[in-house]
């Protein structure tokens, strides 16, 4: 496992920090976040509304997710050394999941003077269904 702002001798293929696993996920959650966002998307709070558009219940606003899992890899790697961040939305994730968030090290280079480390991401709900799939890559500082 690595720890906070791991050196680059300390990289390898097949590592990341350790696993953070979330609290379960809740309405007052989406609702919040979707507050802070400016999108009150009703099929995120209102069961009526979700099982009209097909769902069993209300189900979690995905960017906020992504927004932890964001917070999870720059807290090892650091903000300012982020170069490159994206994710996929591969599973609803329902009120009471609990996810974990994972990294592993996928590459080890140098370009342009840099030496950069390329991440797998992976949000996993506790059933082993993918929620989120991402990649990322950072700037190792000298």
């Amino acid at each position: 496992m690595l720890g906070p702002r791991p050196a680059w001798e300390d990289l390898a293929v097949g590592l990341g920090p350790a696993p953070f696993i979330d609290q379960p996920l809740t309405r007052t959650d989406f609702v919040r976040y979707q507050g802070a966002a400016g999108d009150m998307n009703p099929i995120h709070y209102d069961d009526e509304f979700a099982r009209a558009a097909g769902f069993p219940t209300v189900f979690a606003v995905g960017m906020l997710q992504a927004g932890v899992l964001g917070t999870y890899v720059t807290d090892c790697f650091g903000a300012a050394n982020l170069r490159r961040y994206g994710v996929q939305f591969r599973e609803q994730a329902w009120p009471g999941d609990v996810l974990t968030y994972r990294a592993t090290v996928t590459g080890l280079r140098e370009e342009a003077g840099q030496r950069l480390v390329d991440l797998d991401l992976l949000v996993t709900r506790q059933t082993g269904g993918t929620h989120i799939k991402g990649q990322a890559t950072f700037v190792i500082p000298s």
